[in-house]
């Protein structure tokens, strides 16, 4: 691999017109389908075969194809003292009940006051009328929800409090963007301009990044016009390929400027560079692939698309990085190093001290190693405390609306005048011959059960082949009581043919549970992945140990933070968390997944070194010490970076993204700088010459270069001078 990466780097150098002409044309043909082809985002969750999704498509071939339509609850409430059945107050409700029925798309709003069906509270002080679209959530307009919203807040003035909620109610995809992400970007920059001490090789390394990210997101843009995909996707995809795209190329300029600095020609440094750094690129970005790919071991359908997506996103950024990033180095040549490197002799002033590893990072090292019982306990005790959170996370596709909103008042006008179950009823279907007779029978038993605030009276479908029962929960759809009620109705129909729990509190249900049966299996695929792949890099056994046991202390202390700030409601101010609750269900397996990719990057890059030095004769506790001195300012500098453009989608992101762009902040934060930056350099200290032990029994397994040491070997006499070591060696 490292040799074609070396002839890929000096071919992309030598024709760097013809290569970023490519990715140019390839960007705007991305550019134009997502213009042309692009569909809509969803926001709404299911799985084929659960027994929530089998009702709906059930519902609607008993009841209509429009009987599964979006709803909304716009809820009225009087002034306190006051009635909505007064007179006055009635006639507010009727003339705005009139008005919701002939918005755009609207096809049809219920009559609180009717008394057949009445949706009035017990105190009369308020009602709520069900907006009906013939139409799912996703495919409501702009303009259709625009225009509730505008009815709802005029209907306001008139004296009685009027809130909306419900799916129909809410917007359907996720912003993409903001300042905040911006933010991001421009810390990303300086730390790219510090690190380089050259803001032209700063800018071409944003760019390059940017020109990946670019063409997977219009990728995905234009592939919703074809597929059904979740509104987070877009989002997901953009932040995981700018933070890659631009650690991936960090990781290759930088090598490419060790070959500058140790005399060779710009396009034999750039096409080593690639062949070296490069392929252990390659290599990071097949473990986040496979990581991303992974998900669809949970055997639902829009997460196996979700990460696909985001890993075809990371192909992209991997091959800019072997093919665009020396193509660019082709056209900045020595401008690649600071200025004062570039006069005649710099170079050759600059050499002995940049091999003599003194500084910051040989210190952390040096001591780290030489305390490392401390250093190793006290890494671990941290991290763990900060996972204590993660044994009581609880998660849920009901997410609670944002505090303030329409949405949140109408909730609490609901929960306060009939109670919290009424904002997320349960459906049952009973289908087959005799379902009104049996529905009535059925009722009457569901009443009877704990946690049952009201059961409707069975509504039947014209030819009686079915009928719906409406059951409204004592407690809040996302608590722990409804998950309960919805098992414990299941059981009770147990039995019973043609009968299904189902509505979206249910869906949810369903998809948590899903979600819960995967983690683990998913977990083990990634602890093997990490296991085979370590064992391969390194050929050692306690090295892939200790960095699997790290990647899991990283996994609970990020899972644990984010539990105990989106979830308790710890310091949510600084992150500006707008609600508290459950985590999205989708959050701990994509965080998994795309934490163990990440992970894995720092552990290569960083071990790596250590491995290379002990393989050249050092001692053991010297090799971690050159390693870490050598490898740790681009770790510190990429998590950095990562951080940034993660931590950038949390402030004014998207409710459903912002606890898993935390997460995977945090947890940047703590793999690199306590687990990678401690916690290992300690560990393998105090294993000594153990840690890179390989039983007999697989020493057969192949040598994966990572590094590409033999093409660099390969390489050296042909630099036409006699340079000194490299820095890693």
């Amino acid at each position: 691999m490292a040799t074609f990466l070396h002839q890929l780097g000096l071919g992309a150098f030598r024709h760097r017109i013809v290569v970023t002409a490519v990715w140019f044309l390839v960007l705007l043909a991305t550019g134009v389908g997502a213009v042309t082809l692009a569909g809509k985002t969803v926001n709404s969750f299911s799985i084929p075969g659960q027994e929530s999704s089998t009702a709906l498509t059930l519902i609607d071939k008993r009841f209509g194809s429009g009987a599964n339509g979006a709803t909304a609850q716009v809820v009225m409430a009087a002034p306190t003292g006051a009635k909505v059945t007064d007179r006055a107050n009635a006639a507010k409700v009727a003339a705005l009940v009139a008005q919701l029925a002939k918005l755009p798309g609207v096809a049809g709003a219920s009559n609180p006051l009717d008394p057949k069906s009445a949706t009035v509270s017990a105190d009369q002080a308020a009602a709520y009328s069900t907006v009906t679209y013939p139409v799912e959530a996703a495919q409501i307009t702009d303009e259709q929800r625009a225009a509730l919203h505008d009815a709802v807040a005029a209907a306001g003035a008139s004296g009685l409090t009027v809130e909306v909620s419900g799916e129909a109610s809410q917007e359907n995809a996720a912003d993409i963007g903001g300042p905040a992400e911006l933010l991001g970007v421009v810390v990303a920059l300086l730390v790219l301009a510090l690190t380089y001490g050259s803001l032209v090789t700063a800018g071409m390394n944003l760019i390059t990044a940017i020109v990946g990210v670019g063409i997977g997101a219009l990728g995905i843009t234009t592939l919703s016009g074809f597929v059904d995909l979740q509104s987070t996707t877009p989002i997901l995809a953009v932040m995981l390929g700018l933070a890659v795209g631009i650690d991936y190329a960090l990781f290759i300029v930088t090598r490419h400027r060790q070959e500058l600095r140790q005399g060779r020609t710009p396009e034999a440094a750039a096409a080593l560079a690639v062949g070296t750094a490069g392929s252990a690129v390659v290599t990071a970005g097949i473990t986040v692939v496979i990581a991303l790919a992974g998900l669809a071991i949970a055997g639902i359908p829009f997460l196996t698309e979700m990460g696909l997506a985001a890993a075809g996103t990371i192909v992209v950024a991997v091959l800019v990085a072997v093919t665009l990033v020396p193509a660019v180095l082709g056209f900045i040549g020595r401008r690649a190093l600071p200025r004062k490197l570039r006069a005649p002799g710099a170079l050759e002033a600059a050499a002995a001290p940049a091999t003599e590893g003194r500084g910051f990072y040989r210190g952390w090292g040096a001591t780290v190693t030489r305390h490392r019982v401390l250093s190793l306990l006290g890494a671990v005790a941290v991290l763990a405390v900060i996972a204590v959170p993660f044994f009581s996370m609880r998660t849920s596709l009901i997410q609670p609306p944002a505090a303030g909103s329409t949405q949140a008042k109408a909730d609490a006008l609901i929960a306060k005048h009939f109670g919290p179950g009424f904002s997320g009823p349960l459906l049952v279907l009973v289908d087959g011959t005799g379902a009104p007779q049996r529905a009535t029978t059925i009722a009457a038993g569901v009443q009877k059960l704990p946690g049952v605030a009201v059961v409707a009276p069975p509504t039947p479908n014209q030819n009686g082949s079915a009928a719906l029962l409406t059951v409204i929960p004592a407690s809040e759809p996302d608590s722990a009581e409804t998950v309960d009620l919805v098992h414990a109705m299941r059981d009770s129909f147990h039995g019973e043919r043609g009968v299904y729990v189902t509505g979206q509190t249910a869906i949810s249900v369903d998809v948590s549970q899903k979600l819960d049966d995967a983690l683990p299996r998913y977990l083990i695929l990634v602890v093997g992945l990490a296991l085979l792949l370590l064992i391969l890099v390194f050929r050692s056994v306690l090295v892939p140990v200790v960095g699997v046991l790290g990647f899991l202390l990283t996994i609970g202390s990020a899972l644990g933070a984010t539990t105990a700030v989106f979830q308790w409601g710890w310091l949510q101010q600084i992150v500006n968390a707008e609600t508290t609750g459950p985590l999205l269900s989708l959050s701990p397996i994509i965080v998994i997944g795309i934490l163990f990719g990440l992970a894995m990057d720092y552990q290569v890059f960083l071990v790596s070194r250590m491995h290379e030095a002990h393989a050249h004769g050092a001692s053991p506790r010297d090799a971690v010490v050159t390693g870490f001195r050598q490898a740790a300012p681009v770790v510190v500098a990429a998590a950095t970076i990562m951080f940034a453009v993660f931590a950038g989608f949390v402030p004014e992101g998207n409710d459903t993204i912002k606890p898993i762009a935390f997460a995977l902040a945090i947890g940047i934060l703590f793999d690199a700088l306590i687990v990678r930056m401690i916690a290992v350099p300690a560990a393998l200290s105090l294993l000594g010459r153990s840690g890179w032990w390989l039983p007999s029994w697989l020493q057969w397994l192949p040598v994966l270069d990572v590094e590409g040491a033999a093409l660099e070997r390969e390489a050296r006499p042909a630099a036409g001078t006699p340079a000194p070591e490299p820095a890693h060696r």
